[in-house]
């Protein structure tokens, strides 16, 4: 008997992880809609099933891709992402975003590397003998390299920043000037493709959300951190502030599992951004 060719709705469809934590608490943020909306669409193309990043190690040597999105800082889980990230690359398995980021995926430790060389960043030490190369402030940010959602962020007068970072290891926190900024605003990225902006036109209000009409100069200025990155593919969303006089200035990288604020765009923008997605996605499986 000649065998029948599986097509159509019968062949097999690409298996897709999806590591999240749809019970992890945000900030004026719900991540777990925006995941369980991400899920239903990738379905489309992909067999899914969602996993706590606490089960991902275990679990991935059943799918042939991982897609890493709303899972919460890894602080929180770091032996569990250890064993997903030696497990993944154990089995060869591709994951969304790749696990050679430079940004916010490896800790904050770029805004010095940047800082030192010239990008437009907010100015960063991580060591007492550098706080001169900072400009004069009222008050100093200082935050865990390691921390995510603003965990271990304070606001200390000059005098407290260094004994602040003389009472610590060397080069474990960062010290930023506080910078006085009219607005803050993210650039979206799907491998590097610019999908959509938004800002925040209330400084006290981050996630409070609108559309942003990038112009060629904002889209120069995210490209760069794009391009410095060097991502072979995946999500990334560039984090800036504008300042007083008008500059652009990079806040974060986020390169790991940044939230996209999905409700915060229109339905053309949000469709667009899912097909970008499934076809980067779709890359990865041959």
């Amino acid at each position: 008997m000649t065998p029948v060719p599986v097509t159509g709705d019968d062949a097999r469809r690409p298996s897709l992880l999806l590591v999240t934590d749809l019970g992890y608490e945000a900030r004026g943020r719900r991540y777990c809609d925006e995941d369980i909306f991400l899920a239903s669409r990738l379905r489309e193309a992909f067999d899914v099933a969602l996993c706590h990043p606490r089960d991902a190690a275990a679990l991935l040597d059943r799918f042939d891709l991982a897609l890493v999105r709303n899972s919460g800082p890894v602080l929180h889980y770091r032996e569990a992402y250890d064993a997903f990230r030696a497990r993944a690359l154990e089995l060869g398995v591709p994951v969304c975003n790749p696990l050679d980021g430079r940004g916010d995926m490896a800790g904050k430790g770029y805004l010095v590397e940047l800082s030192r060389d010239g990008f437009p960043v907010i100015p960063t030490v991580d060591r007492a003998a550098d706080l001169g190369l900072l400009p004069e402030a009222g008050e100093y940010a200082v935050k865990p390299k390691l921390g995510a959602d603003s965990v271990g962020l304070r606001f200390l007068a000059g005098a407290g920043v260094r004994a602040e970072l003389e009472g610590e290891d060397e080069g474990v926190l960062l010290v930023q000037p506080r910078v006085d900024f009219r607005y803050e605003v993210s650039f979206y990225f799907v491998d590097h493709d610019f999908q959509y902006a938004l800002y925040a036109p209330d400084p006290e209000r981050r996630w409070v959300l609108e559309p942003y009409a990038a112009d060629e100069a904002d889209l120069a200025f995210a490209r760069r951190f794009i391009a410095w990155n060097a991502l072979d593919h995946g999500i990334q969303r560039v984090d800036a502030c504008r300042t007083a006089q008008g500059e652009l200035l990079l806040v974060e990288l986020e390169d790991l599992n940044p939230y996209l604020s999905l409700d915060r765009v229109d339905e053309e923008v949000r469709e667009a951004f899912v097909a970008r997605l499934k076809a980067s996605l779709a890359s990865l499986t041959g």
